[in-house]
């Protein structure tokens, strides 16, 4: 699919709130030090690999469009076969403007969604305990995004669930989407909120372990001597 351009809107500086203030934290997070050869070290250098994979998936999501024109964190256009609200929504969305706009609409949501879930996954990197450090640094391209995921459960969805659920509200004031949906009765507006934020936040999964991934391929792309020393041995690691 190729990416849909559309223009600057209104969301963009609510979007760097979380880049921003990222930035700010990096120095601190990287100024303190710990020895490679202990639990400590290797805890602090996972917590380090998160907090750096976090940074860079929401930047690149926050941007105009981000989620959009990202192939493994895209929102698709939920529809329920069999439910009465999802086949009227799917009747009405024939329509290729409606199709875009809503597709723009719940992808502009997942974005602003992640930016307010940014500090919820900082602070929980901040207060993991890994209960195998050793075999998350010797595991998998996204093992550490993987324990992260497991560790906070449904509280990213929580955290995430407001944001959309304002941004579907828009669905009343935007464009031809306002009489498309006062047209669909029965429309499960709520349904259509816990459905695109469940996405979103699968999305944005996604795009931390990718950012994971890609730092484990090239541990000297993190800028940590920390994460560069443990994850370059990892394999020597016992």
């Amino acid at each position: 699919m190729m990416p849909i351009d559309v223009g600057h809107d209104a969301a963009t500086t609510s979007r760097r709130r979380f880049v921003a203030a990222a930035l700010l934290g990096s120095a601190a997070l990287l100024s303190g030090c710990a020895t490679i050869g202990t639990s400590r070290g290797l805890d602090e250098a996972l917590r380090r690999l998160l907090t750096i994979s976090t940074q860079r998936a929401v930047a690149r999501l926050v941007r105009d469009n981000g989620y959009l024109n990202d192939a493994l964190a895209r929102v698709t256009i939920p529809e329920t076969p069999g439910d009465r609200s999802g086949a009227v929504l799917g009747a009405l969305l024939r329509s290729r403007p409606v199709q875009d706009q809503l597709l723009r609409l719940v992808n502009d949501a997942a974005g602003e969604a992640a930016d307010r879930a940014a500090p919820v996954i900082i602070d929980s990197i901040r207060a993991l305990s890994f209960s195998d450090a050793v075999e998350i640094v010797r595991g998998g391209p996204t093992a550490g995004t993987d324990y992260l995921e497991r560790a906070i459960g449904p509280r990213i969805i929580n955290a995430m669930l407001p944001e959309v659920g304002e941004s579907l509200r828009s669905f009343g004031s935007d464009g031809v989407l306002g009489p498309v949906i006062g047209a669909a009765t029965g429309v499960n507006v709520v349904g259509l909120q816990r459905v695109v934020t469940t996405q979103a936040a699968r999305g944005l999964w996604r795009a931390i372990g990718r950012e994971e991934s890609a730092i484990r391929a090239d541990p000297r792309s993190a800028r940590d001597p920390l994460i560069e020393s443990v994850f370059a041995a990892g394999r020597l690691l016992g």
